[in-house]
């Protein structure tokens, strides 16, 4: 196999691999058999490896708690490992599962989501499809989205995967182009912009990386009223992105740039009235508080209005619309701090 900056195959030779290795981070979610079990009725040739990477923080010692998803593998189940990553992230863990494959291409699967039925037939098309230059084939993300109401503003934002470049829900590499960039940057902690960074790593190093044709269906997970609030920690990793691939790295990668600006100006004017209030300036401080509320307003009016528009939806995209401005500014602001001297990625030594 050659490909770019002088990475080849045995002797030099050039050749298709269409043998795989699936590596699959998980929590040891109740999704993990429909995932495992989606992956065992699919049509075509099956994986020759299967690494299932416990990310706990503490591993349960009882063995029952793998003894159903495992179950679900029949025959794959002698093809199966499962090894631990200490909690450190699905960044981590994936490069826990390369580390312990050694097919020519290995497809990274999220524990929630569901191959389609014809997934190892198409899987194994697209990887025959490339050229030798191409480091990674894409899957296809379908997000289901209730069909008799409109999609809350959680379910919008899981639908939002569907369109994302090089999602790690459904995404196959060359080994050997991942063990060039030295996989995953592992400082992302969160499932979160940690498959950018390593698309943009392999782009810059020559690589090409395609879209597939194999389906893969992603469903909503249950979240409670505060998901989006917890999801604005994501916002550091965007701080880590603009340190590593510069201010346009929202070009380079495709991704929505999102509010993060009205953000800022949101918490500034919050920030602005207090001040202003307790210096006295009562006018000043009006007028920086009526630019918060208005700005607030249509935050919430925005995510109210495409929702369902329930008593708990409205009321939750209310609290929530004032809180994430100043959740998100304060992410950021950490984030850019943690980061500033945060050097190019090298892979952890095993």
């Amino acid at each position: 196999m050659t490909g770019p900056n002088g990475a080849t195959g045995p002797n030099g030779a050039t050749r298709t691999h269409t043998a795989y290795a699936v590596v699959v981070p998980t929590l040891v979610r109740d999704t993990l058999a429909d995932c495992l079990a989606a992956l065992v009725a699919a049509t075509g040739p099956k994986p020759d490896e299967i690494v299932l990477v416990d990310d706990r923080p503490d591993p349960d010692p009882d063995p029952g708690r793998w003894e159903h998803p495992l179950s679900v593998l029949g025959d794959l189940r002698e093809r199966t490992i499962v090894v631990t990553s200490g909690g450190r992230g699905p960044a981590a863990a994936r490069n826990t599962g390369l580390r312990a494959v050694t097919s020519p291409w290995v497809a990274f699967l999220d524990d929630d989501v569901q191959v389609g039925p014809h997934w190892c037939d198409q899987l194994v098309e697209d990887l025959a499809d490339t050229s030798p230059d191409t480091a990674g084939v894409q899957g296809v993300i379908a997000v289901p989205l209730p069909g008799e109401r409109r999609p809350t503003d959680w379910e919008r934002g899981t639908a939002g995967l569907a369109q994302a470049r090089w999602i790690t829900a459904d995404m196959a590499y060359r080994t050997d182009a991942l063990k060039q960039v030295g996989g995953f940057d592992e400082r992302f902690r969160r499932a979160f912009r940690e498959d950018a960074d390593l698309a943009l790593r392999v782009l810059d190093a020559g690589w090409r990386i395609r879209q597939g044709r194999r389906t893969t269906r992603h469903p909503v997970r249950p979240a409670d009223r505060w998901v989006s609030l917890r999801a604005q920690r994501g916002n550091a990793d965007d701080a880590l992105m603009r340190h590593l691939h510069g201010p346009d790295w929202w070009q380079k990668a495709i991704a929505p740039r999102g509010r993060l600006r009205r953000h800022l100006a949101l918490t500034a004017a919050g920030a602005a009235a207090c001040g202003l209030a307790v210096a006295g300036h009562r006018r000043a401080a009006a007028t920086a508080a009526l630019g918060w509320a208005v700005g607030t307003g249509e935050f919430a009016r925005a995510r109210i209005v495409a929702g369902p528009r329930t008593r708990y939806e409205v009321t939750t995209m209310l609290v929530t619309s004032a809180l994430i401005p100043p959740a998100a500014t304060w992410h950021w602001l950490n984030g850019l701090w943690r980061h500033r001297h945060a050097p190019a990625w090298r892979e952890v030594a095993p």
